[in-house]
């Protein structure tokens, strides 16, 4: 008989998402910022579907980044466990930025442990669609994402959706969840939720999170 296949390596801090099939992301609001629209350091909640809190992933970032670049800042999130160890680090490096040329396109880096990159998430250029590419450790483009060509939708859900190298098959899906009327126009804080396959890698799941927090940056 063959011998068993090696379990795929899970970085130390996400065993857990070996277990699920999704990952609800929820953006703390901060009173200064919705008072004044002073734009303060984000902080995330990440839950799994009974609500029960994951991870906490804490911006880190000077006010001048915050509030001179707007969706172009550069930054680095820092995702914590449950007893403030830093499970995972997702970094966004300062970039042109202009939805009209192929030359300034974005990207994301996540690395877990820190300092161990097991994937990148890069901006392909499109002329109407937002598209992004998911990489691996070593570059290779392992799936796409896709979301719509309108993403100021009222009163409704917007999906990007996880798609196969070929686009001809979907995966999964990231989806902005509508908060309601005065939440969506008096705060930036917004809810995701990531659903991808039980059996999918789970650097590719902690991949995802990167994604989930590149479109936040550059579209709401």
């Amino acid at each position: 008989m063959p011998a068993p296949s090696p379990p795929l390596y899970s970085p130390p801090g996400l065993e857990y998402l070996s277990q699920i099939d999704q990952i609800l992301i929820h953006q703390k609001t901060e009173l200064l910022e919705a008072l004044i629209g002073f734009e303060t350091c984000n902080k995330f909640e990440i839950k799994n579907s009974l609500g029960q809190r994951i991870y906490l992933a804490v911006e880190d970032s000077d006010c001048c980044t915050r509030n001179c670049f707007g969706r172009a800042k550069p930054f680095t999130l820092r995702v914590l466990d449950n007893v403030n160890k830093e499970v995972i680090t997702i970094e966004r490096p300062l970039r042109c930025d202009s939805c009209c040329s192929p030359c300034c396109l974005q990207e994301i880096k996540i690395q877990a442990p820190p300092g161990v990159s097991i994937g990148y998430i890069t901006q392909t250029w499109h002329l109407c669609l937002p598209k992004y590419t998911v990489q691996n450790e070593r570059r290779e483009n392992v799936l796409k994402i896709t979301g719509p060509c309108v993403q100021c939708q009222c009163c409704t859900d917007i999906d990007f959706k996880i798609k196969s190298l070929d686009e001809q098959s979907t995966v999964g899906k990231i989806s902005k969840h509508w908060t309601g009327f005065l939440r969506e126009t008096f705060t930036d804080a917004d809810n995701f939720r990531i659903q991808f396959p039980l059996d999918l890698d789970v650097k590719m799941k902690a991949v995802m999170l990167g994604a989930c927090f590149l479109i936040v940056s550059l579209l709401f």
